[in-house]
This record gives structure tokens, sequence and C-alpha cells, in this order.
């Protein structure tokens, strides 16, 4: 099952391995961005594993595990580089040597300059096929600097096309003035989603890559009966974006709705998590979701989605209904 990325002419597989979880320790004052559980071995082989289940796109980020997780896709694809589409993103300010996150961001030219680099170097490649701005609250008016920038790292043959990790859409249409953006990350799952940017991103031929397919895990239905997360996994740690989760419970609210959809979702063989990534498929020609993993056997099973397919429409159209989808328009 592949995407074609219309705008960058360049094709993936429909799915992607999100690579957030198996960063490791990542720390900022106050709060943790762990996922517990991971172990650095286990995840390059579940990284590969993924790649020999047919699974082409990698997406990480320079600040997960404050680069260690660039580090290990990069010792996972030793050998295999061309297999594979390598995705990470930029703008967070982040101490490599003490894991922790600064705080802070930064997307200035002489900033992205630097943090190319350094991505450049972890991942142990000459080339980074998709470089996304990871600051949500920059402002949209200011793109252009960061545009002019990433389309000179697309001449220098750093980087192949470029895009924006953001729910706005004014910032998503920003960049897409530049003739060699060819993505945009948004939030996606069978809970809310952004219908005006996914048309907007049709309409511009840009790749979607959907960030929290599965909720953060819950929809994969391993935590639903009132089980708590251990202290540190960024689960428990009560952002206010993380709706899924509360006080490192399952929010009975999401399971209620999950609940209501089982039936379809689980149709035709698929497991939960593989019903809601078909869900996602089913909802654009353009989606990539990219759920994250922790171990070889969920990212085997992330894969095999892609041979089940995507949901019929009028099966879509149901478990929306039936989990009261939100569409947020931002």
């Amino acid at each position: 099952m592949k995407r074609r990325w219309e705008r960058a002419g360049i094709e993936t597989s429909a799915l992607g391995l999100g690579c957030w979880a198996v960063a490791g320790k990542w720390n900022d004052p106050g709060a943790s961005w762990e996922w517990h559980g991971t172990d650095d071995v286990e995840s390059i082989r579940a990284i590969r594993a993924g790649i020999d289940a047919g699974v082409t796109l990698l997406d990480t980020a320079d600040v997960y595990g404050s680069g260690h997780s660039e580090v290990l896709v990069g010792k996972a694809i030793e050998g295999i580089r061309d297999r594979v589409t390598l995705a990470t993103k930029f703008g967070h300010l982040f101490d490599e040597e003490q894991h922790a996150n600064l705080g802070r961001t930064d997307a200035s030219p002489a900033y992205i300059r630097r943090a190319v680099e350094g991505s450049l170097r972890r991942l142990g490649t000459d080339r980074i096929d998709l470089y996304q701005l990871h600051i949500w609250e920059h402002p949209p008016e200011k793109a252009g600097e960061v545009v002019e920038v990433l389309e000179q790292l697309v001449k220098e043959g750093k980087i192949r096309t470029y895009g924006w990790s953001t729910d706005v859409k004014a910032s998503v249409e920003a960049f897409a003035r530049g003739p060699r953006c060819g993505a945009a990350q948004i939030l996606l799952n069978v809970f809310e989603g952004n219908d005006r940017l996914i048309a907007y991103g049709e309409g511009k031929g840009l790749a979607l890559l959907c960030r929290s397919p599965l909720a953060m895990g819950m929809l994969s239905g391993r935590y639903t009966k009132g089980e708590t997360l251990p202290r540190g996994d960024v689960r428990t740690s009560n952002f206010a974006w993380i709706t899924w989760f509360k006080d490192g419970k399952v929010n009975p609210n999401y399971a209620r709705r999950l609940e209501a959809a089982r039936e379809i979702l689980t149709s035709n063989g698929r497991t939960l998590v593989q019903g809601a990534l078909a869900w996602i498929w089913a909802k654009s020609p353009n989606t990539i979701p990219i759920p994250g993993f922790k171990n070889t056997a969920q990212a085997v099973e992330n894969a095999r989605a892609m041979e089940k397919g995507p949901l019929t429409a009028e099966q879509a159209r149901q478990v929306s209904e039936l989990v009261a989808y939100e569409d947020r328009n931002l």
C-alpha cells in the first residue's frame, strides 16, 4: 500500500513509523517526555522489522530523546538507507549530553543550518527527505524567512522537501507558498482532526503525515481497565493537549466512545490498532499515519494494517458518528 507525495515527487508506504516513543529518557524542568518500557536494542530491531514488513517512511525529531531517537534510527537504517524516506523535525532546543529539553525554540536561519547538520550527523546520512518545522506557535506571518532557508537547503541537496508540524491552517498555507514544500504533519485519529486542513492539503498535493493516529496508545485498547501508567511516562504528565489520558489512566470518556465503534474497527480480521489506522486511510488519499511503537510486535502490527487497507467510506462515516469525531478547524 503506497502513497504518492504529489508535490514532492516522492512515493512511500501508506504508513510510517513514528519514532518518539523509542527515544528513551528525555526530560525538562517539571515534566517528563519519555515513554516507559523502551530498550535500544529492541527499538532498532523493531524499526528493522517494520521496514521488512513494508514500511518505507520513518518519522522522528531532533528533540526526541534529545537526539537519541535520531541516533537509533540511524543505526537501524545502516546499510539500507536507500530503502527508506527519512523525516525529522527541528526548532526545539535541547542538551544532547544531558538528555534535556531546554524549553526554548529557535527558527532563525543560523539555527536551522546548525540543526540540519546535527540531524544529518545523528542519522548517519547525507540528506533528509522531509525536514519539518516543529514549532506550533511560530507566527505564520514570519514563515517566509524559514521557507527561504529551507528552499536553500533543498538546492544544496541537504533536504528533499519540507513541511510544518502544526494543526493551524494558516501556518500550513504559509509554508505551502514555498515551491518545494511537500508535506504537513497534522493531528488525526478517530476522535479528532481538522477537515479543512485535510481538504487544503489534498488541493495542494501535500502529503499529510498524521501524528497521534492511535491517541498515544489509547486506541490500542490495551489501557481500558483502569490501570495507571508508570510514573515518568509522558502520559502521566497531564499536559493540556493529552486529552486521551488523565493522571496516567485512560480518560473514561474516550474509552466509552472507542467501545461504541469497536465492532466496525475490528472488522475483516483487523486489530483495534489496524482499524484505527484503516479509518485514517479512508479519510483522505493523502493521509499517512505515523503510529508509534515500543517493540517489534507493535511495529509489525502497525505495518500489517496495510495488508487490510482502508475502511469503506460508509464504515468510516459510521465510526466517526459512533465516536463523536470532533472537527477542530483551527
